[in-house]
Formats: structure tokens, C-alpha cells, sequence
């Protein structure tokens, strides 16, 4: 950082002169491209890459920047690309170093921006009032290779977490494959299934915990392993004729979240886009239990068997007739410890991958925010 502080210091003694964005680059709608021919140009949404064509709207570098959706998701882009209609590309003047703009449109966060009510919108017109700091080009390019050096040690951590989980998945799904036919059992046949309950007529959701937790699909983390809270509660009227589950017992979706297991830690009440797994202790420890229901022949099984529709259906009948391993239970609990260890490398928060990632992530935002603010020229 020293050389950084040290050219703004010989460059730039009286301040940095900031000018608006509508002085330093051309926005771009972008357009259709179902006309166009299949290719190798990535064609960019406000998602990300969407398809591939045979011609481009721009040769770049540009930075794209999303019109609609995720105002968040800013792509930097060096060869040819082709834009829809939902994100907006650039025509970058000389005056800017095309990377430093990039990073430094990350530090302004333009989701706060947001022009609509629904959909997140940005306009050109409030895009282009944006004051951009503009440094002589030779701090630009010292700013943007120390950035990219963050960002490159960020996404090698990113590259190597992947890597760990498709080696985490590959030996979940060999430990907890049974040894010998004999080692299988219908999971119907050990436990009790059943699909949720919905008594619309008398439901009632109540702010206060009087009643019984309503456990929604959006009361589950998409990575998460259990129910631990919910947002709403329902009246006692309606818990005598919900599905009712208590802590230990297993939930799969039928719908969204396809097939995903959690285990309950709460007393509670299920819909009926929700299947019940209860009654299984006697053959299963319930983390084994959880990677056999995660593991990709249970998870494949569940997918082939529920439809090949938009909206699947895995109802109690084909849980019940799914066969699953069931060793000893001192085998299983074995197998949980070794793969409780691999877990906290890939998952953890604290103390594995993913805490190393957050740390360089916090890092890099800090470094970048200090690097990209300047002293404004009188």
C-alpha cells in the first residue's frame, strides 16, 4: 500500500478531482439475441452468463452493470460478450483504467439505489450523476493490480472449497453405501412416513408463541442441516388437525428444496409440501440417518422416481420404498465421526474453508473501501 499512498502523495498533493460517471463512460442497453446463431460470446443477464452466440455486442473490457434483478452482481468483462435487456454494459473513456472502475463501482453498493418497488431497478439517468474519483491512470493501475491480487487469493480459496465438497460428497456416498444386500432395508419398513397437513379452514398464524412453530420452507437455510425457528405460529385450534413433528424427527420437501432433509430441533407443525420421517431410532443414529438421505444414490433415486414435471411430486410412497443401508448402530455412529471431521472442513463457519474465505472476503472489502477513497480536489 505504501507505493499507492506514496504516488497519490506526489500526484495528487491538492486532492483527487471527482467527475460524474456521464463524463467518463457511455451506458449501453443491452437487446435480444434469440436472432442470433449458437456460439462461443457468452451472453450476460443480470445473473450472469445465460447462453452462447456467434456475434458480439461489444469487444471490451466493460463493466456490466445489472438494470434489473440482483443490482448487486457487477461483471467485468475483457473479450467480445453480448448483453440482454436487464443489465447494462460500458464504454470505458481513457481517462479511466476499465478494473479500477469496476472495483470502484463495488464500493458504492448500487443496490441501494434501487428505482422500483418491485423488481430491483437502476436507471442511466441515476447511474450516470455517479461522481467517480479519477486519480491519474498510473495510481488507477496500482489500485486495480493490488485489488486483483485480493481477488485472486479469494477465488484460488473459492476454487479449492469446490474441490473439497465434491471430495466430501464422493465419500459420504462410499462410506454410507451398504456392504452387502443384507445391510438394506425399505426405510417404510423401519420408520413411520407420512405427508403434512394443511386445515386452511381453521389455521390461524399468531405473532405470540402460544401456539405451535409452522415450519415453511423459508424457515430453512438452503444449507442448513435443522429447523431451529420459524416466522409464524399457528393456533391452537388449527395444531389438533396439522402434521405435528417433534425434535429428532426428519422433514423432506416434495417441492422446493427438492428432497432435502432436516432434522427438527423444535416442536412443530408441517404443511403438506412437507413429508415426516419419525419413529426411526431404533435402526438409525439420526446423523447417519441425515448423510444417507443426502447422499447422491438416495437424492438420484428421489428425482427419478417423482416425475420428470415441473413440479415434482415425492410423496410418502416412494420414502417409504426407498431401500437405504442400515449397519449397526456403533458402525453408523463411526461412520458419522469420520465424516463430522470433513464436514467441518468444507461447512464450518468458524473454524474451516468457508471461515478462511469470509476472512479474506472481509479483508479484501476493507483494503478495497481504504484504497478507493480519496481526498475530493477543491
Amino acid at each position: 500500500m505504501s507505493r499507492i499512498d506514496d504516488l497519490i502523495r506526489d500526484l495528487c498533493p491538492d486532492g483527487v478531482e471527482h467527475k460524474l460517471l456521464k463524463d467518463l463512460v457511455r451506458i449501453k442497453n443491452g437487446r435480444d439475441f434469440k436472432h442470433l446463431k449458437q456460439g462461443d460470446i457468452p451472453v450476460y443477464g443480470s445473473g450472469g452468463v445465460i447462453s452462447y452466440v456467434n456475434e458480439s455486442a461489444s469487444e471490451g473490457p466493460s463493466v456490466l452493470i445489472p438494470r434489473k434483478g440482483s443490482l448487486n452482481k457487477l461483471y467485468f468483462v475483457e473479450g467480445p460478450f453480448w448483453t440482454v435487456d436487464t443489465i447494462f454494459y460500458t464504454e470505458i473513456s481513457s481517462q479511466l483504467e476499465p478494473k479500477y472502475f469496476y472495483y470502484y463501482l463495488q464500493t458504492l453498493h448500487l443496490e441501494k439505489m434501487n428505482q422500483a418497488g418491485g423488481v430491483p431497478s437502476l436507471t442511466q439517468r441515476a447511474l450516470n450523476e455517479l461522481h467517480i474519483p479519477t486519480p491519474p491512470i498510473l495510481i488507477q493501475r496500482e489500485i486495480a493490480r493490488a485489488l486483483d491480487q485480493f481477488s485472486q487469493l479469494k477465488a484460488e480459496l473459492e476454487t479449492e472449497l469446490e474441490a473439497r465438497q465434491q471430495q466430501y460428497a464422493h465419500y459420504r456416498n462410499i462410506l454410507v453405501a451398504p456392504r452387502s444386500p443384507k445391510e438394506s432395508v425399505k426405510l417404510g419398513e423401519v420408520s413411520y412416513i407420512a405427508r403434512g397437513a394443511s386445515p386452511r379452514p381453521i389455521r390461524k398464524f399468531i405473532t405470540n408463541e402460544e401456539g405451535m412453530p409452522w415450519i415453511k420452507i423459508g424457515d430453512v437455510p438452503p444449507q442448513g442441516k435443522y429447523v431451529t425457528t420459524t416466522a409464524q405460529h399457528i393456533s391452537t385450534d388449527g395444531v389438533d388437525k396439522s402434521r405435528q413433528i417433534k425434535p429428532g424427527d426428519f422433514i423432506l420437501s416434495n417441492s422446493m428444496s427438492f428432497g432435502r432433509p432436516y432434522i427438527s430441533k423444535i416442536n412443530g407443525c408441517i404443511h403438506d409440501g412437507w413429508l415426516v420421517i419419525a419413529n426411526y431410532e431404533k435402526t438409525f443414529d439420526p446423523d447417519f440417518l441425515y448423510h444417507v438421505l443426502r447422499s447422491s444414490p438416495i437424492q438420484n433415486g428421489f428425482a427419478q422416481r417423482a416425475g420428470s414435471g415441473t413440479v415434482k411430486n415425492l410423496n410418502s410412497k416412494i420414502v417409504s420404498d426407498t431401500l437405504v443401508p442400515a449397519p449397526p448402530i456403533d458402525q453408523q455412529r463411526e461412520i458419522v465421526h469420520l465424516l463430522d471431521k470433513f464436514d467441518l472442513l468444507v461447512n464450518d463457519l468458524t473454524s474451516g474453508l468457508p471461515a478462511e474465505i469470509e476472512a479474506r472476503r472481509k479483508q479484501y472489502e476493507y483494503y478495497r473501501d481504504r484504497l478507493l477513497t480519496f481526498p475530493e480536489k477543491k
